[in-house]
């Protein structure tokens, strides 16, 4: 099932013909899907050590090429793991998309048994975060979200086709909280900006890799404190929070832009991907019990 209207048709066989057109050197290696609940590419393994990405849509094109064009750049320096690129594709009468192909990362999406300790990996990710917010921004690409009034109406909306699944008063009760902080008027640092679930790979009981890099760029550092909520529970928010020292507005700000981006991930997604939505309904779970708290 496809998630989105104007979506690629990607399969085995359009992967096997980039790789034997463009790519030679892999042109005899096994090619499996990867089924996750990733939205914006197509993942497809090639062998043991390799994996070919195809962006889903045409509009998320961009993207892929902001990966290529910065993560060489940042990988060697960050204390996890990132996906390393290969091999650039360029469209072609097959694939109207650039597409890449990258080194495989084992492990498994981030996941409560899948780490010993959820504090530990708290730490992790926030050491990797600090890490990141430390690179020149000088020349960086803009990414973040927009101010969260902005987003207001969308995300009343988005509360709102929700609420056969999560609490909408208690959900719109911290949206409004959320709206009653500070605008940002820092300065911009780099950021991931889409640290979910399904972008952190875990491996060993650990935090092992951040992956999907395609928003990355210089904003607001509260967009890569949503994972306060979307990753973490009581004990690992409190850790994260303590070793990012985060203060209470940029803290305030994140929350909103937590519960914004989960919100609207349920109405898209409610029936082609109901593993991201569950994941999206557990944020919002994680923000209520935070914001009552």
């Amino acid at each position: 099932m496809t998630m989105h209207d104007d979506e690629i048709p990607v399969d085995a066989e359009l992967v096997r013909t980039l790789i034997l057109d463009q790519y030679p050197e892999a042109a005899d290696l096994p090619i499996r899907q990867v089924r996750s609940t990733g939205t914006v590419n197509a993942v497809y393994r090639l062998g043991d050590r390799l994996a070919a990405r195809i962006p889903r849509v045409p509009r998320w094109a961009s993207d892929l090429e902001r990966e290529l064009a910065w993560l060489p750049t940042l990988g060697p320096r960050l204390p996890l793991t990132v996906p390393r690129p290969v091999f650039a594709g360029r469209p072609s009468a097959t694939c109207p998309v650039p597409w890449a192909v990258y080194e495989w990362i084992d492990g498994t999406p981030y996941a409560d048994e899948a780490i010993t300790d959820e504090t530990v990996a708290a730490r992790e990710l926030a050491a990797f975060i600090l890490e990141l917010r430390k690179f020149d921004p000088t020349g960086g690409p803009p990414a973040g979200r927009r101010p969260l009034g902005e987003l207001d109406g969308m995300t009343r909306e988005a509360i709102a086709a929700s609420g056969d699944l999560i609490d909408a008063a208690a959900a719109l009760q911290a949206w409004e909280a959320a709206l009653t902080g500070r605008e940002w008027t820092g300065v911009p640092v780099w950021i991931h900006t889409d640290l979910l679930r399904p972008n952190l790979i875990a491996r060993g009981g650990h935090l092992h890799a951040v992956i999907d890099w395609g928003g990355a760029g210089i904003g607001d550092p509260a967009a890569d404190v949503i994972a306060a909520w979307s990753v973490f529970g009581v004990s690992g928010r409190r850790a994260f929070r303590d070793h990012l020292s985060v203060d209470d507005d940029t803290w305030l700000r994140a929350r909103g832009y937590a519960l914004h981006q989960a919100a609207l991930i349920i109405p898209y997604y409610r029936q082609t991907n109901p593993a991201f939505v569950a994941s999206a309904v557990r944020t919002i779970r994680e923000i209520d019990s935070d914001a009552t708290s």
